[in-house]
């Protein structure tokens, strides 16, 4: 069954996840890209490192994003969302920052798993932490079976 998702379906769904594409746009130019994320206050906290991406960012701060739970062909979420990004400085980075390693280092598993691009104390100031705001969102699912066959 193909259906859309609720508001709050869209909220559980960007709340569970910690991978997002991005796609950017600028000079006539389109990348998207894989962005880890963390996700409060209908905003998505990001970390990167000087590229093409951020570039393309700050040429236009307009962005989509687009977040998935996939199980299968027959059973999977997605949601888009447009977005408008901010590059945080002073206390509301270091916000942002927090906001990331509360949600993020604790899937970090095993000894040789460590944070990149500034998440690490030493490597901060190679970070810079993006705020999107997320406004206009969608969200569609396939289920196999009906939500009320679910509960």
């Amino acid at each position: 069954m193909l259906g859309e998702m609720t508001a709050v379906e869209i909220e559980a769904l960007l709340n569970s996840e910690v991978v997002a594409r991005l796609g950017c746009h600028a000079a006539g130019q389109i990348y998207v890209v894989p962005v880890t994320y963390a996700y409060r206050g209908g905003c998505l906290y990001v970390h990167t490192a000087e590229g093409r991406k951020l570039d393309m960012m700050r040429a236009n701060p307009n962005v989509c994003v687009e977040v998935d739970q996939f199980e299968n062909l027959a059973n999977w979420q997605s949601v888009i969302a447009e977005g408008h990004v901010e590059e945080l400085t002073d206390a509301d980075a270091m916000a942002g920052l927090r906001v990331l390693l509360d949600r993020l280092m604790p899937l970090l598993v095993g000894e040789t798993a460590t944070p990149t691009h500034g998440l690490e104390p030493s490597q901060r100031s190679a970070a810079t932490i993006l705020r999107i705001r997320l406004g206009e969102r969608s969200g569609r699912y396939e289920r196999t079976t009906s939500r009320s066959q679910e509960t």
